[in-house]
């Protein structure tokens, strides 16, 4: 005998998990109840405020989401559902502003009632939404819609004014008994009402599962256990708090699934079709059935799909409007225009940005080739396009025909950069497809050849890893940062000031060039990113924005690399100086200062201009710890220090007092590594 397929959501051993997540709160209420001192007090009046305001905005949400699809299926379960929400939300709103210290200075019977009743409320709209309402009691309701709306909102109307405005009515008073005995009865029909509706809920989601069907059933639960953990009345005690958070999970549930289908289905048209009345979703199924066959008619009929009169009738958005259209323009022609269309798809697919102008048109060829048969590429060369012994002009950008064959201009900034031949196409629809394969393919061209322009441009005004984390992620340009641990490199030149004095601005900028050419690929060699040049200076970071697992280590390895390579700039200038190719003013001497540490780390400046830069702390020191180093030595603090290992060689300092910092920094001289 085969075993009847069960729905996610009905399997057993997840129901049995379900029930368990579900009694788990009742089970830390007894716990807490049953050994009061664990049920601490804790009263804060701002938290308990923005906690219930938030909870009443996401039922308005709720409440005008669901209401929506109540006008617009025309069901009146939907409309009762939607009651259930908006009661809550009135209801939580005026307990949340009933508050101590908000509006009203002290606690008031308003305050301490207000919520149970509003969810009491609530819970007779929760039962009548789950009856099996049939098509008369469905229409009455549906007729009666507008008085039953306001008759809840002056309702709560009123009920605010008389739990707010002191001295009107006892709402706004201290209450005479503490705890409210009657509540406790009060409170009883509204958790059975949760639970019957639970129930009937369920024995829908068995005929017709849903995901929205079990988050509702799960929402009722939670709000009747809240219910019973609120008969304590133990204000502001643990077990107090815990049906606030009862009732904070049971609303924020419908809205996660509500938010999990609209992400799955693109639109909020069917957002709680399952919820409706069993007449409705038939009345849904029988459109849908209809759509479809008004699709395969016009399939067959080749004709276009009426996209736009379906997208009106089931509320489709205009991506997925398009997503029939070109679903069924590919299903309506033959194979081979398909093929010719999965091409396109692919050049666009296949050309990403940084392939090689020769690899892209390489790849693209071959591919069209499979589509196309006999297709050829011709460039621009020497202000001529031939492809074999046919010469093409484009002087109006129209494509040429010779010999059974035409040709497509292909365009770099709307300029002829090349062309396309392929046999003459037998329908409109080919040609069509071949301008476009041509558009495609001259908008790759032209990306291949940006790209390998902006590969030069930008990357020489920027490190490697600044360049590519900005190409991979754009969005990483804009202003902000994060709080991060670096290695900061400082570099600069003693000596600079004396000099620039001595010497012509042309020799001072050959001085910088040639220091810095020998510094940066130490830098870059080691995965670091340089992220200023300010006069002699340099300051590079080591961890950002590339994230380096020894980024210390690496940091001190290109400091050391830095010397040795300014030493031999040194000793090249020494030698040109000696042979009267240089003047003989004494060049500068480099001197480094690196320093670990948490620093604030992102794009720092304004909309207009900014950089990508590294603030705090441990960048001050390593710029201090360098203003202290001696020519040609590369000084490191405590921190860097701790990460080397025991594999350094390093001469103590001792404890330096640094502008800026109050406490000493232990420094020391690396040599080695």
């Amino acid at each position: 005998m085969s075993i009847p397929y069960l729905p996610p959501a009905t399997q057993p051993v997840r129901a049995v998990v379900w029930a368990i997540h579900l009694a788990l709160p009742m089970l830390g209420l007894w716990l807490l109840l049953a050994q009061p001192h664990i049920n601490g007090k804790w009263q804060h009046e701002p938290s308990h405020f923005a906690l219930i305001v938030g909870v009443a905005g996401v039922n308005v949400v709720l409440a005008v989401l669901i209401s929506e699809a109540s006008r617009r299926r025309r069901d009146a379960r939907l409309f009762l559902v939607s009651m259930v929400f908006v009661s809550s939300a009135g209801f939580f709103f005026l307990h949340g502003l009933a508050t101590p210290k908000v509006l009203l200075e002290g606690r008031t019977l308003g305050f301490d009632i207000g919520q149970q009743v509003g969810l009491t409320i609530a819970s007779g709209w929760a039962f009548v939404s789950a009856l099996p309402l049939g098509p008369k009691a469905a229409d009455a309701v549906l007729t009666a819609q507008h008085l039953l709306r306001g008759a809840l909102i002056g309702f709560t109307v009123l009920w605010g004014v008389a739990s707010l405005v002191p001295g009107l009515t006892p709402l706004a008073e201290p209450p005479s008994d503490s705890p409210v005995d009657w509540l406790v009865w009060f409170s009883v029909p509204g958790v059975l009402l949760y639970g019957a509706a639970s129930v009937m809920m369920f024995t829908q989601h068995r005929r017709r599962p849903s995901a929205m069907l079990i988050s509702l059933i799960t929402a009722y639960a939670l709000l009747a256990e809240a219910m019973v953990a609120g008969m304590s009345q133990l204000n502001w005690r643990m077990s107090w708090w815990e049906w606030h958070i009862l009732l904070t999970l049971a609303f924020l549930f419908v809205a996660y699934s509500a938010y999990l289908q609209f992400r799955r289905e693109g639109s909020s048209a069917g957002l709680f079709d399952s919820v409706a009345l069993p007449r409705t979703v038939a009345r849904i199924q029988r459109g849908y059935e209809e759509a479809l066959e008004e699709l395969v008619d016009h399939i067959r009929r080749g004709e276009p799909l009426a996209a736009t009169r379906l997208a009106g009738k089931f509320g489709l958005t205009e991506a997925q409007s398009a997503v029939i259209d070109r679903a069924g323009e590919a299903l309506a022609r033959e194979r081979e225009l398909s093929e010719r269309l999965a091409a396109l798809v692919d050049i666009g697919t296949r050309a990403r940005v940084g392939l090689g102008e020769h690899e892209m048109l390489t790849t693209a060829l071959d591919r069209v080739r499979e589509a196309y048969g006999d297709v050829r590429i011709g460039l621009v060369s020497e202000g001529r396009v031939a492809i074999g012994s046919r010469q093409y002009t484009f002087p109006d950008q129209r494509p040429r025909r010779s010999d059974g064959r035409v040709a497509y201009p292909l365009t770099v900034k709307g300029v002829l950069a090349g062309a396309i031949e392929l046999p003459v196409a037998s329908r409109p629809q080919d040609e069509a497809l071949a301008a476009t394969l041509a558009s495609q393919l001259s908008i790759s061209l032209e990306n291949s050849r940006l790209y390998a322009e902006l590969e030069t441009l930008f990357r020489q005004y920027m490190s490697p890893d600044v360049a590519a984390a900005l190409l991979a992620d754009p969005d990483q340009a804009a202003l902000g940062g994060e709080l991060k641990e670096i290695t900061a490199l400082f570099a600069d030149l003693q000596g600079f000031t004396t000099f620039s004095e001595k010497v012509s601005p042309g020799e001072i900028v050959e001085m910088l060039n040639r220091y810095h050419t020998a510094a940066v690929p130490c830098v870059l060699a080691n995965q670091g990113t340089i992220v200023q040049f300010v006069g002699d200076a340099l300051l590079a970071l080591f961890n950002a924005p590339a994230t380096l697992k020894n980024h210390a280590v690496a940091a001190c390895r290109a400091a050391l690399a830095m010397q040795e390579a300014a030493a031999a700039v040194s000793e090249q200038v020494a030698w040109e100086q000696a042979a009267g190719k240089l003047g003989g003013v004494e060049w500068p001497t480099f001197r480094v200062g690196v320093n670990t540490g948490l620093a604030l780390v992102g794009n720092i400046g304004s909309p207009e201009l900014r950089g990508f830069n590294a603030m705090g702390d441990a960048v001050n020191v390593a710029a201090r710890l360098q203003s202290l180093a001696e020519p040609g030595t590369v000084v490191i603090g405590q921190t860097t220090l701790d990460q080397l290992g025991a594999d350094a060689k390093v001469m103590p300092l001792g404890d330096l007092a640094l502008k800026g910092k109050a406490e000493p920094v232990r420094a020391y001289v690396l040599s080695e590594l």
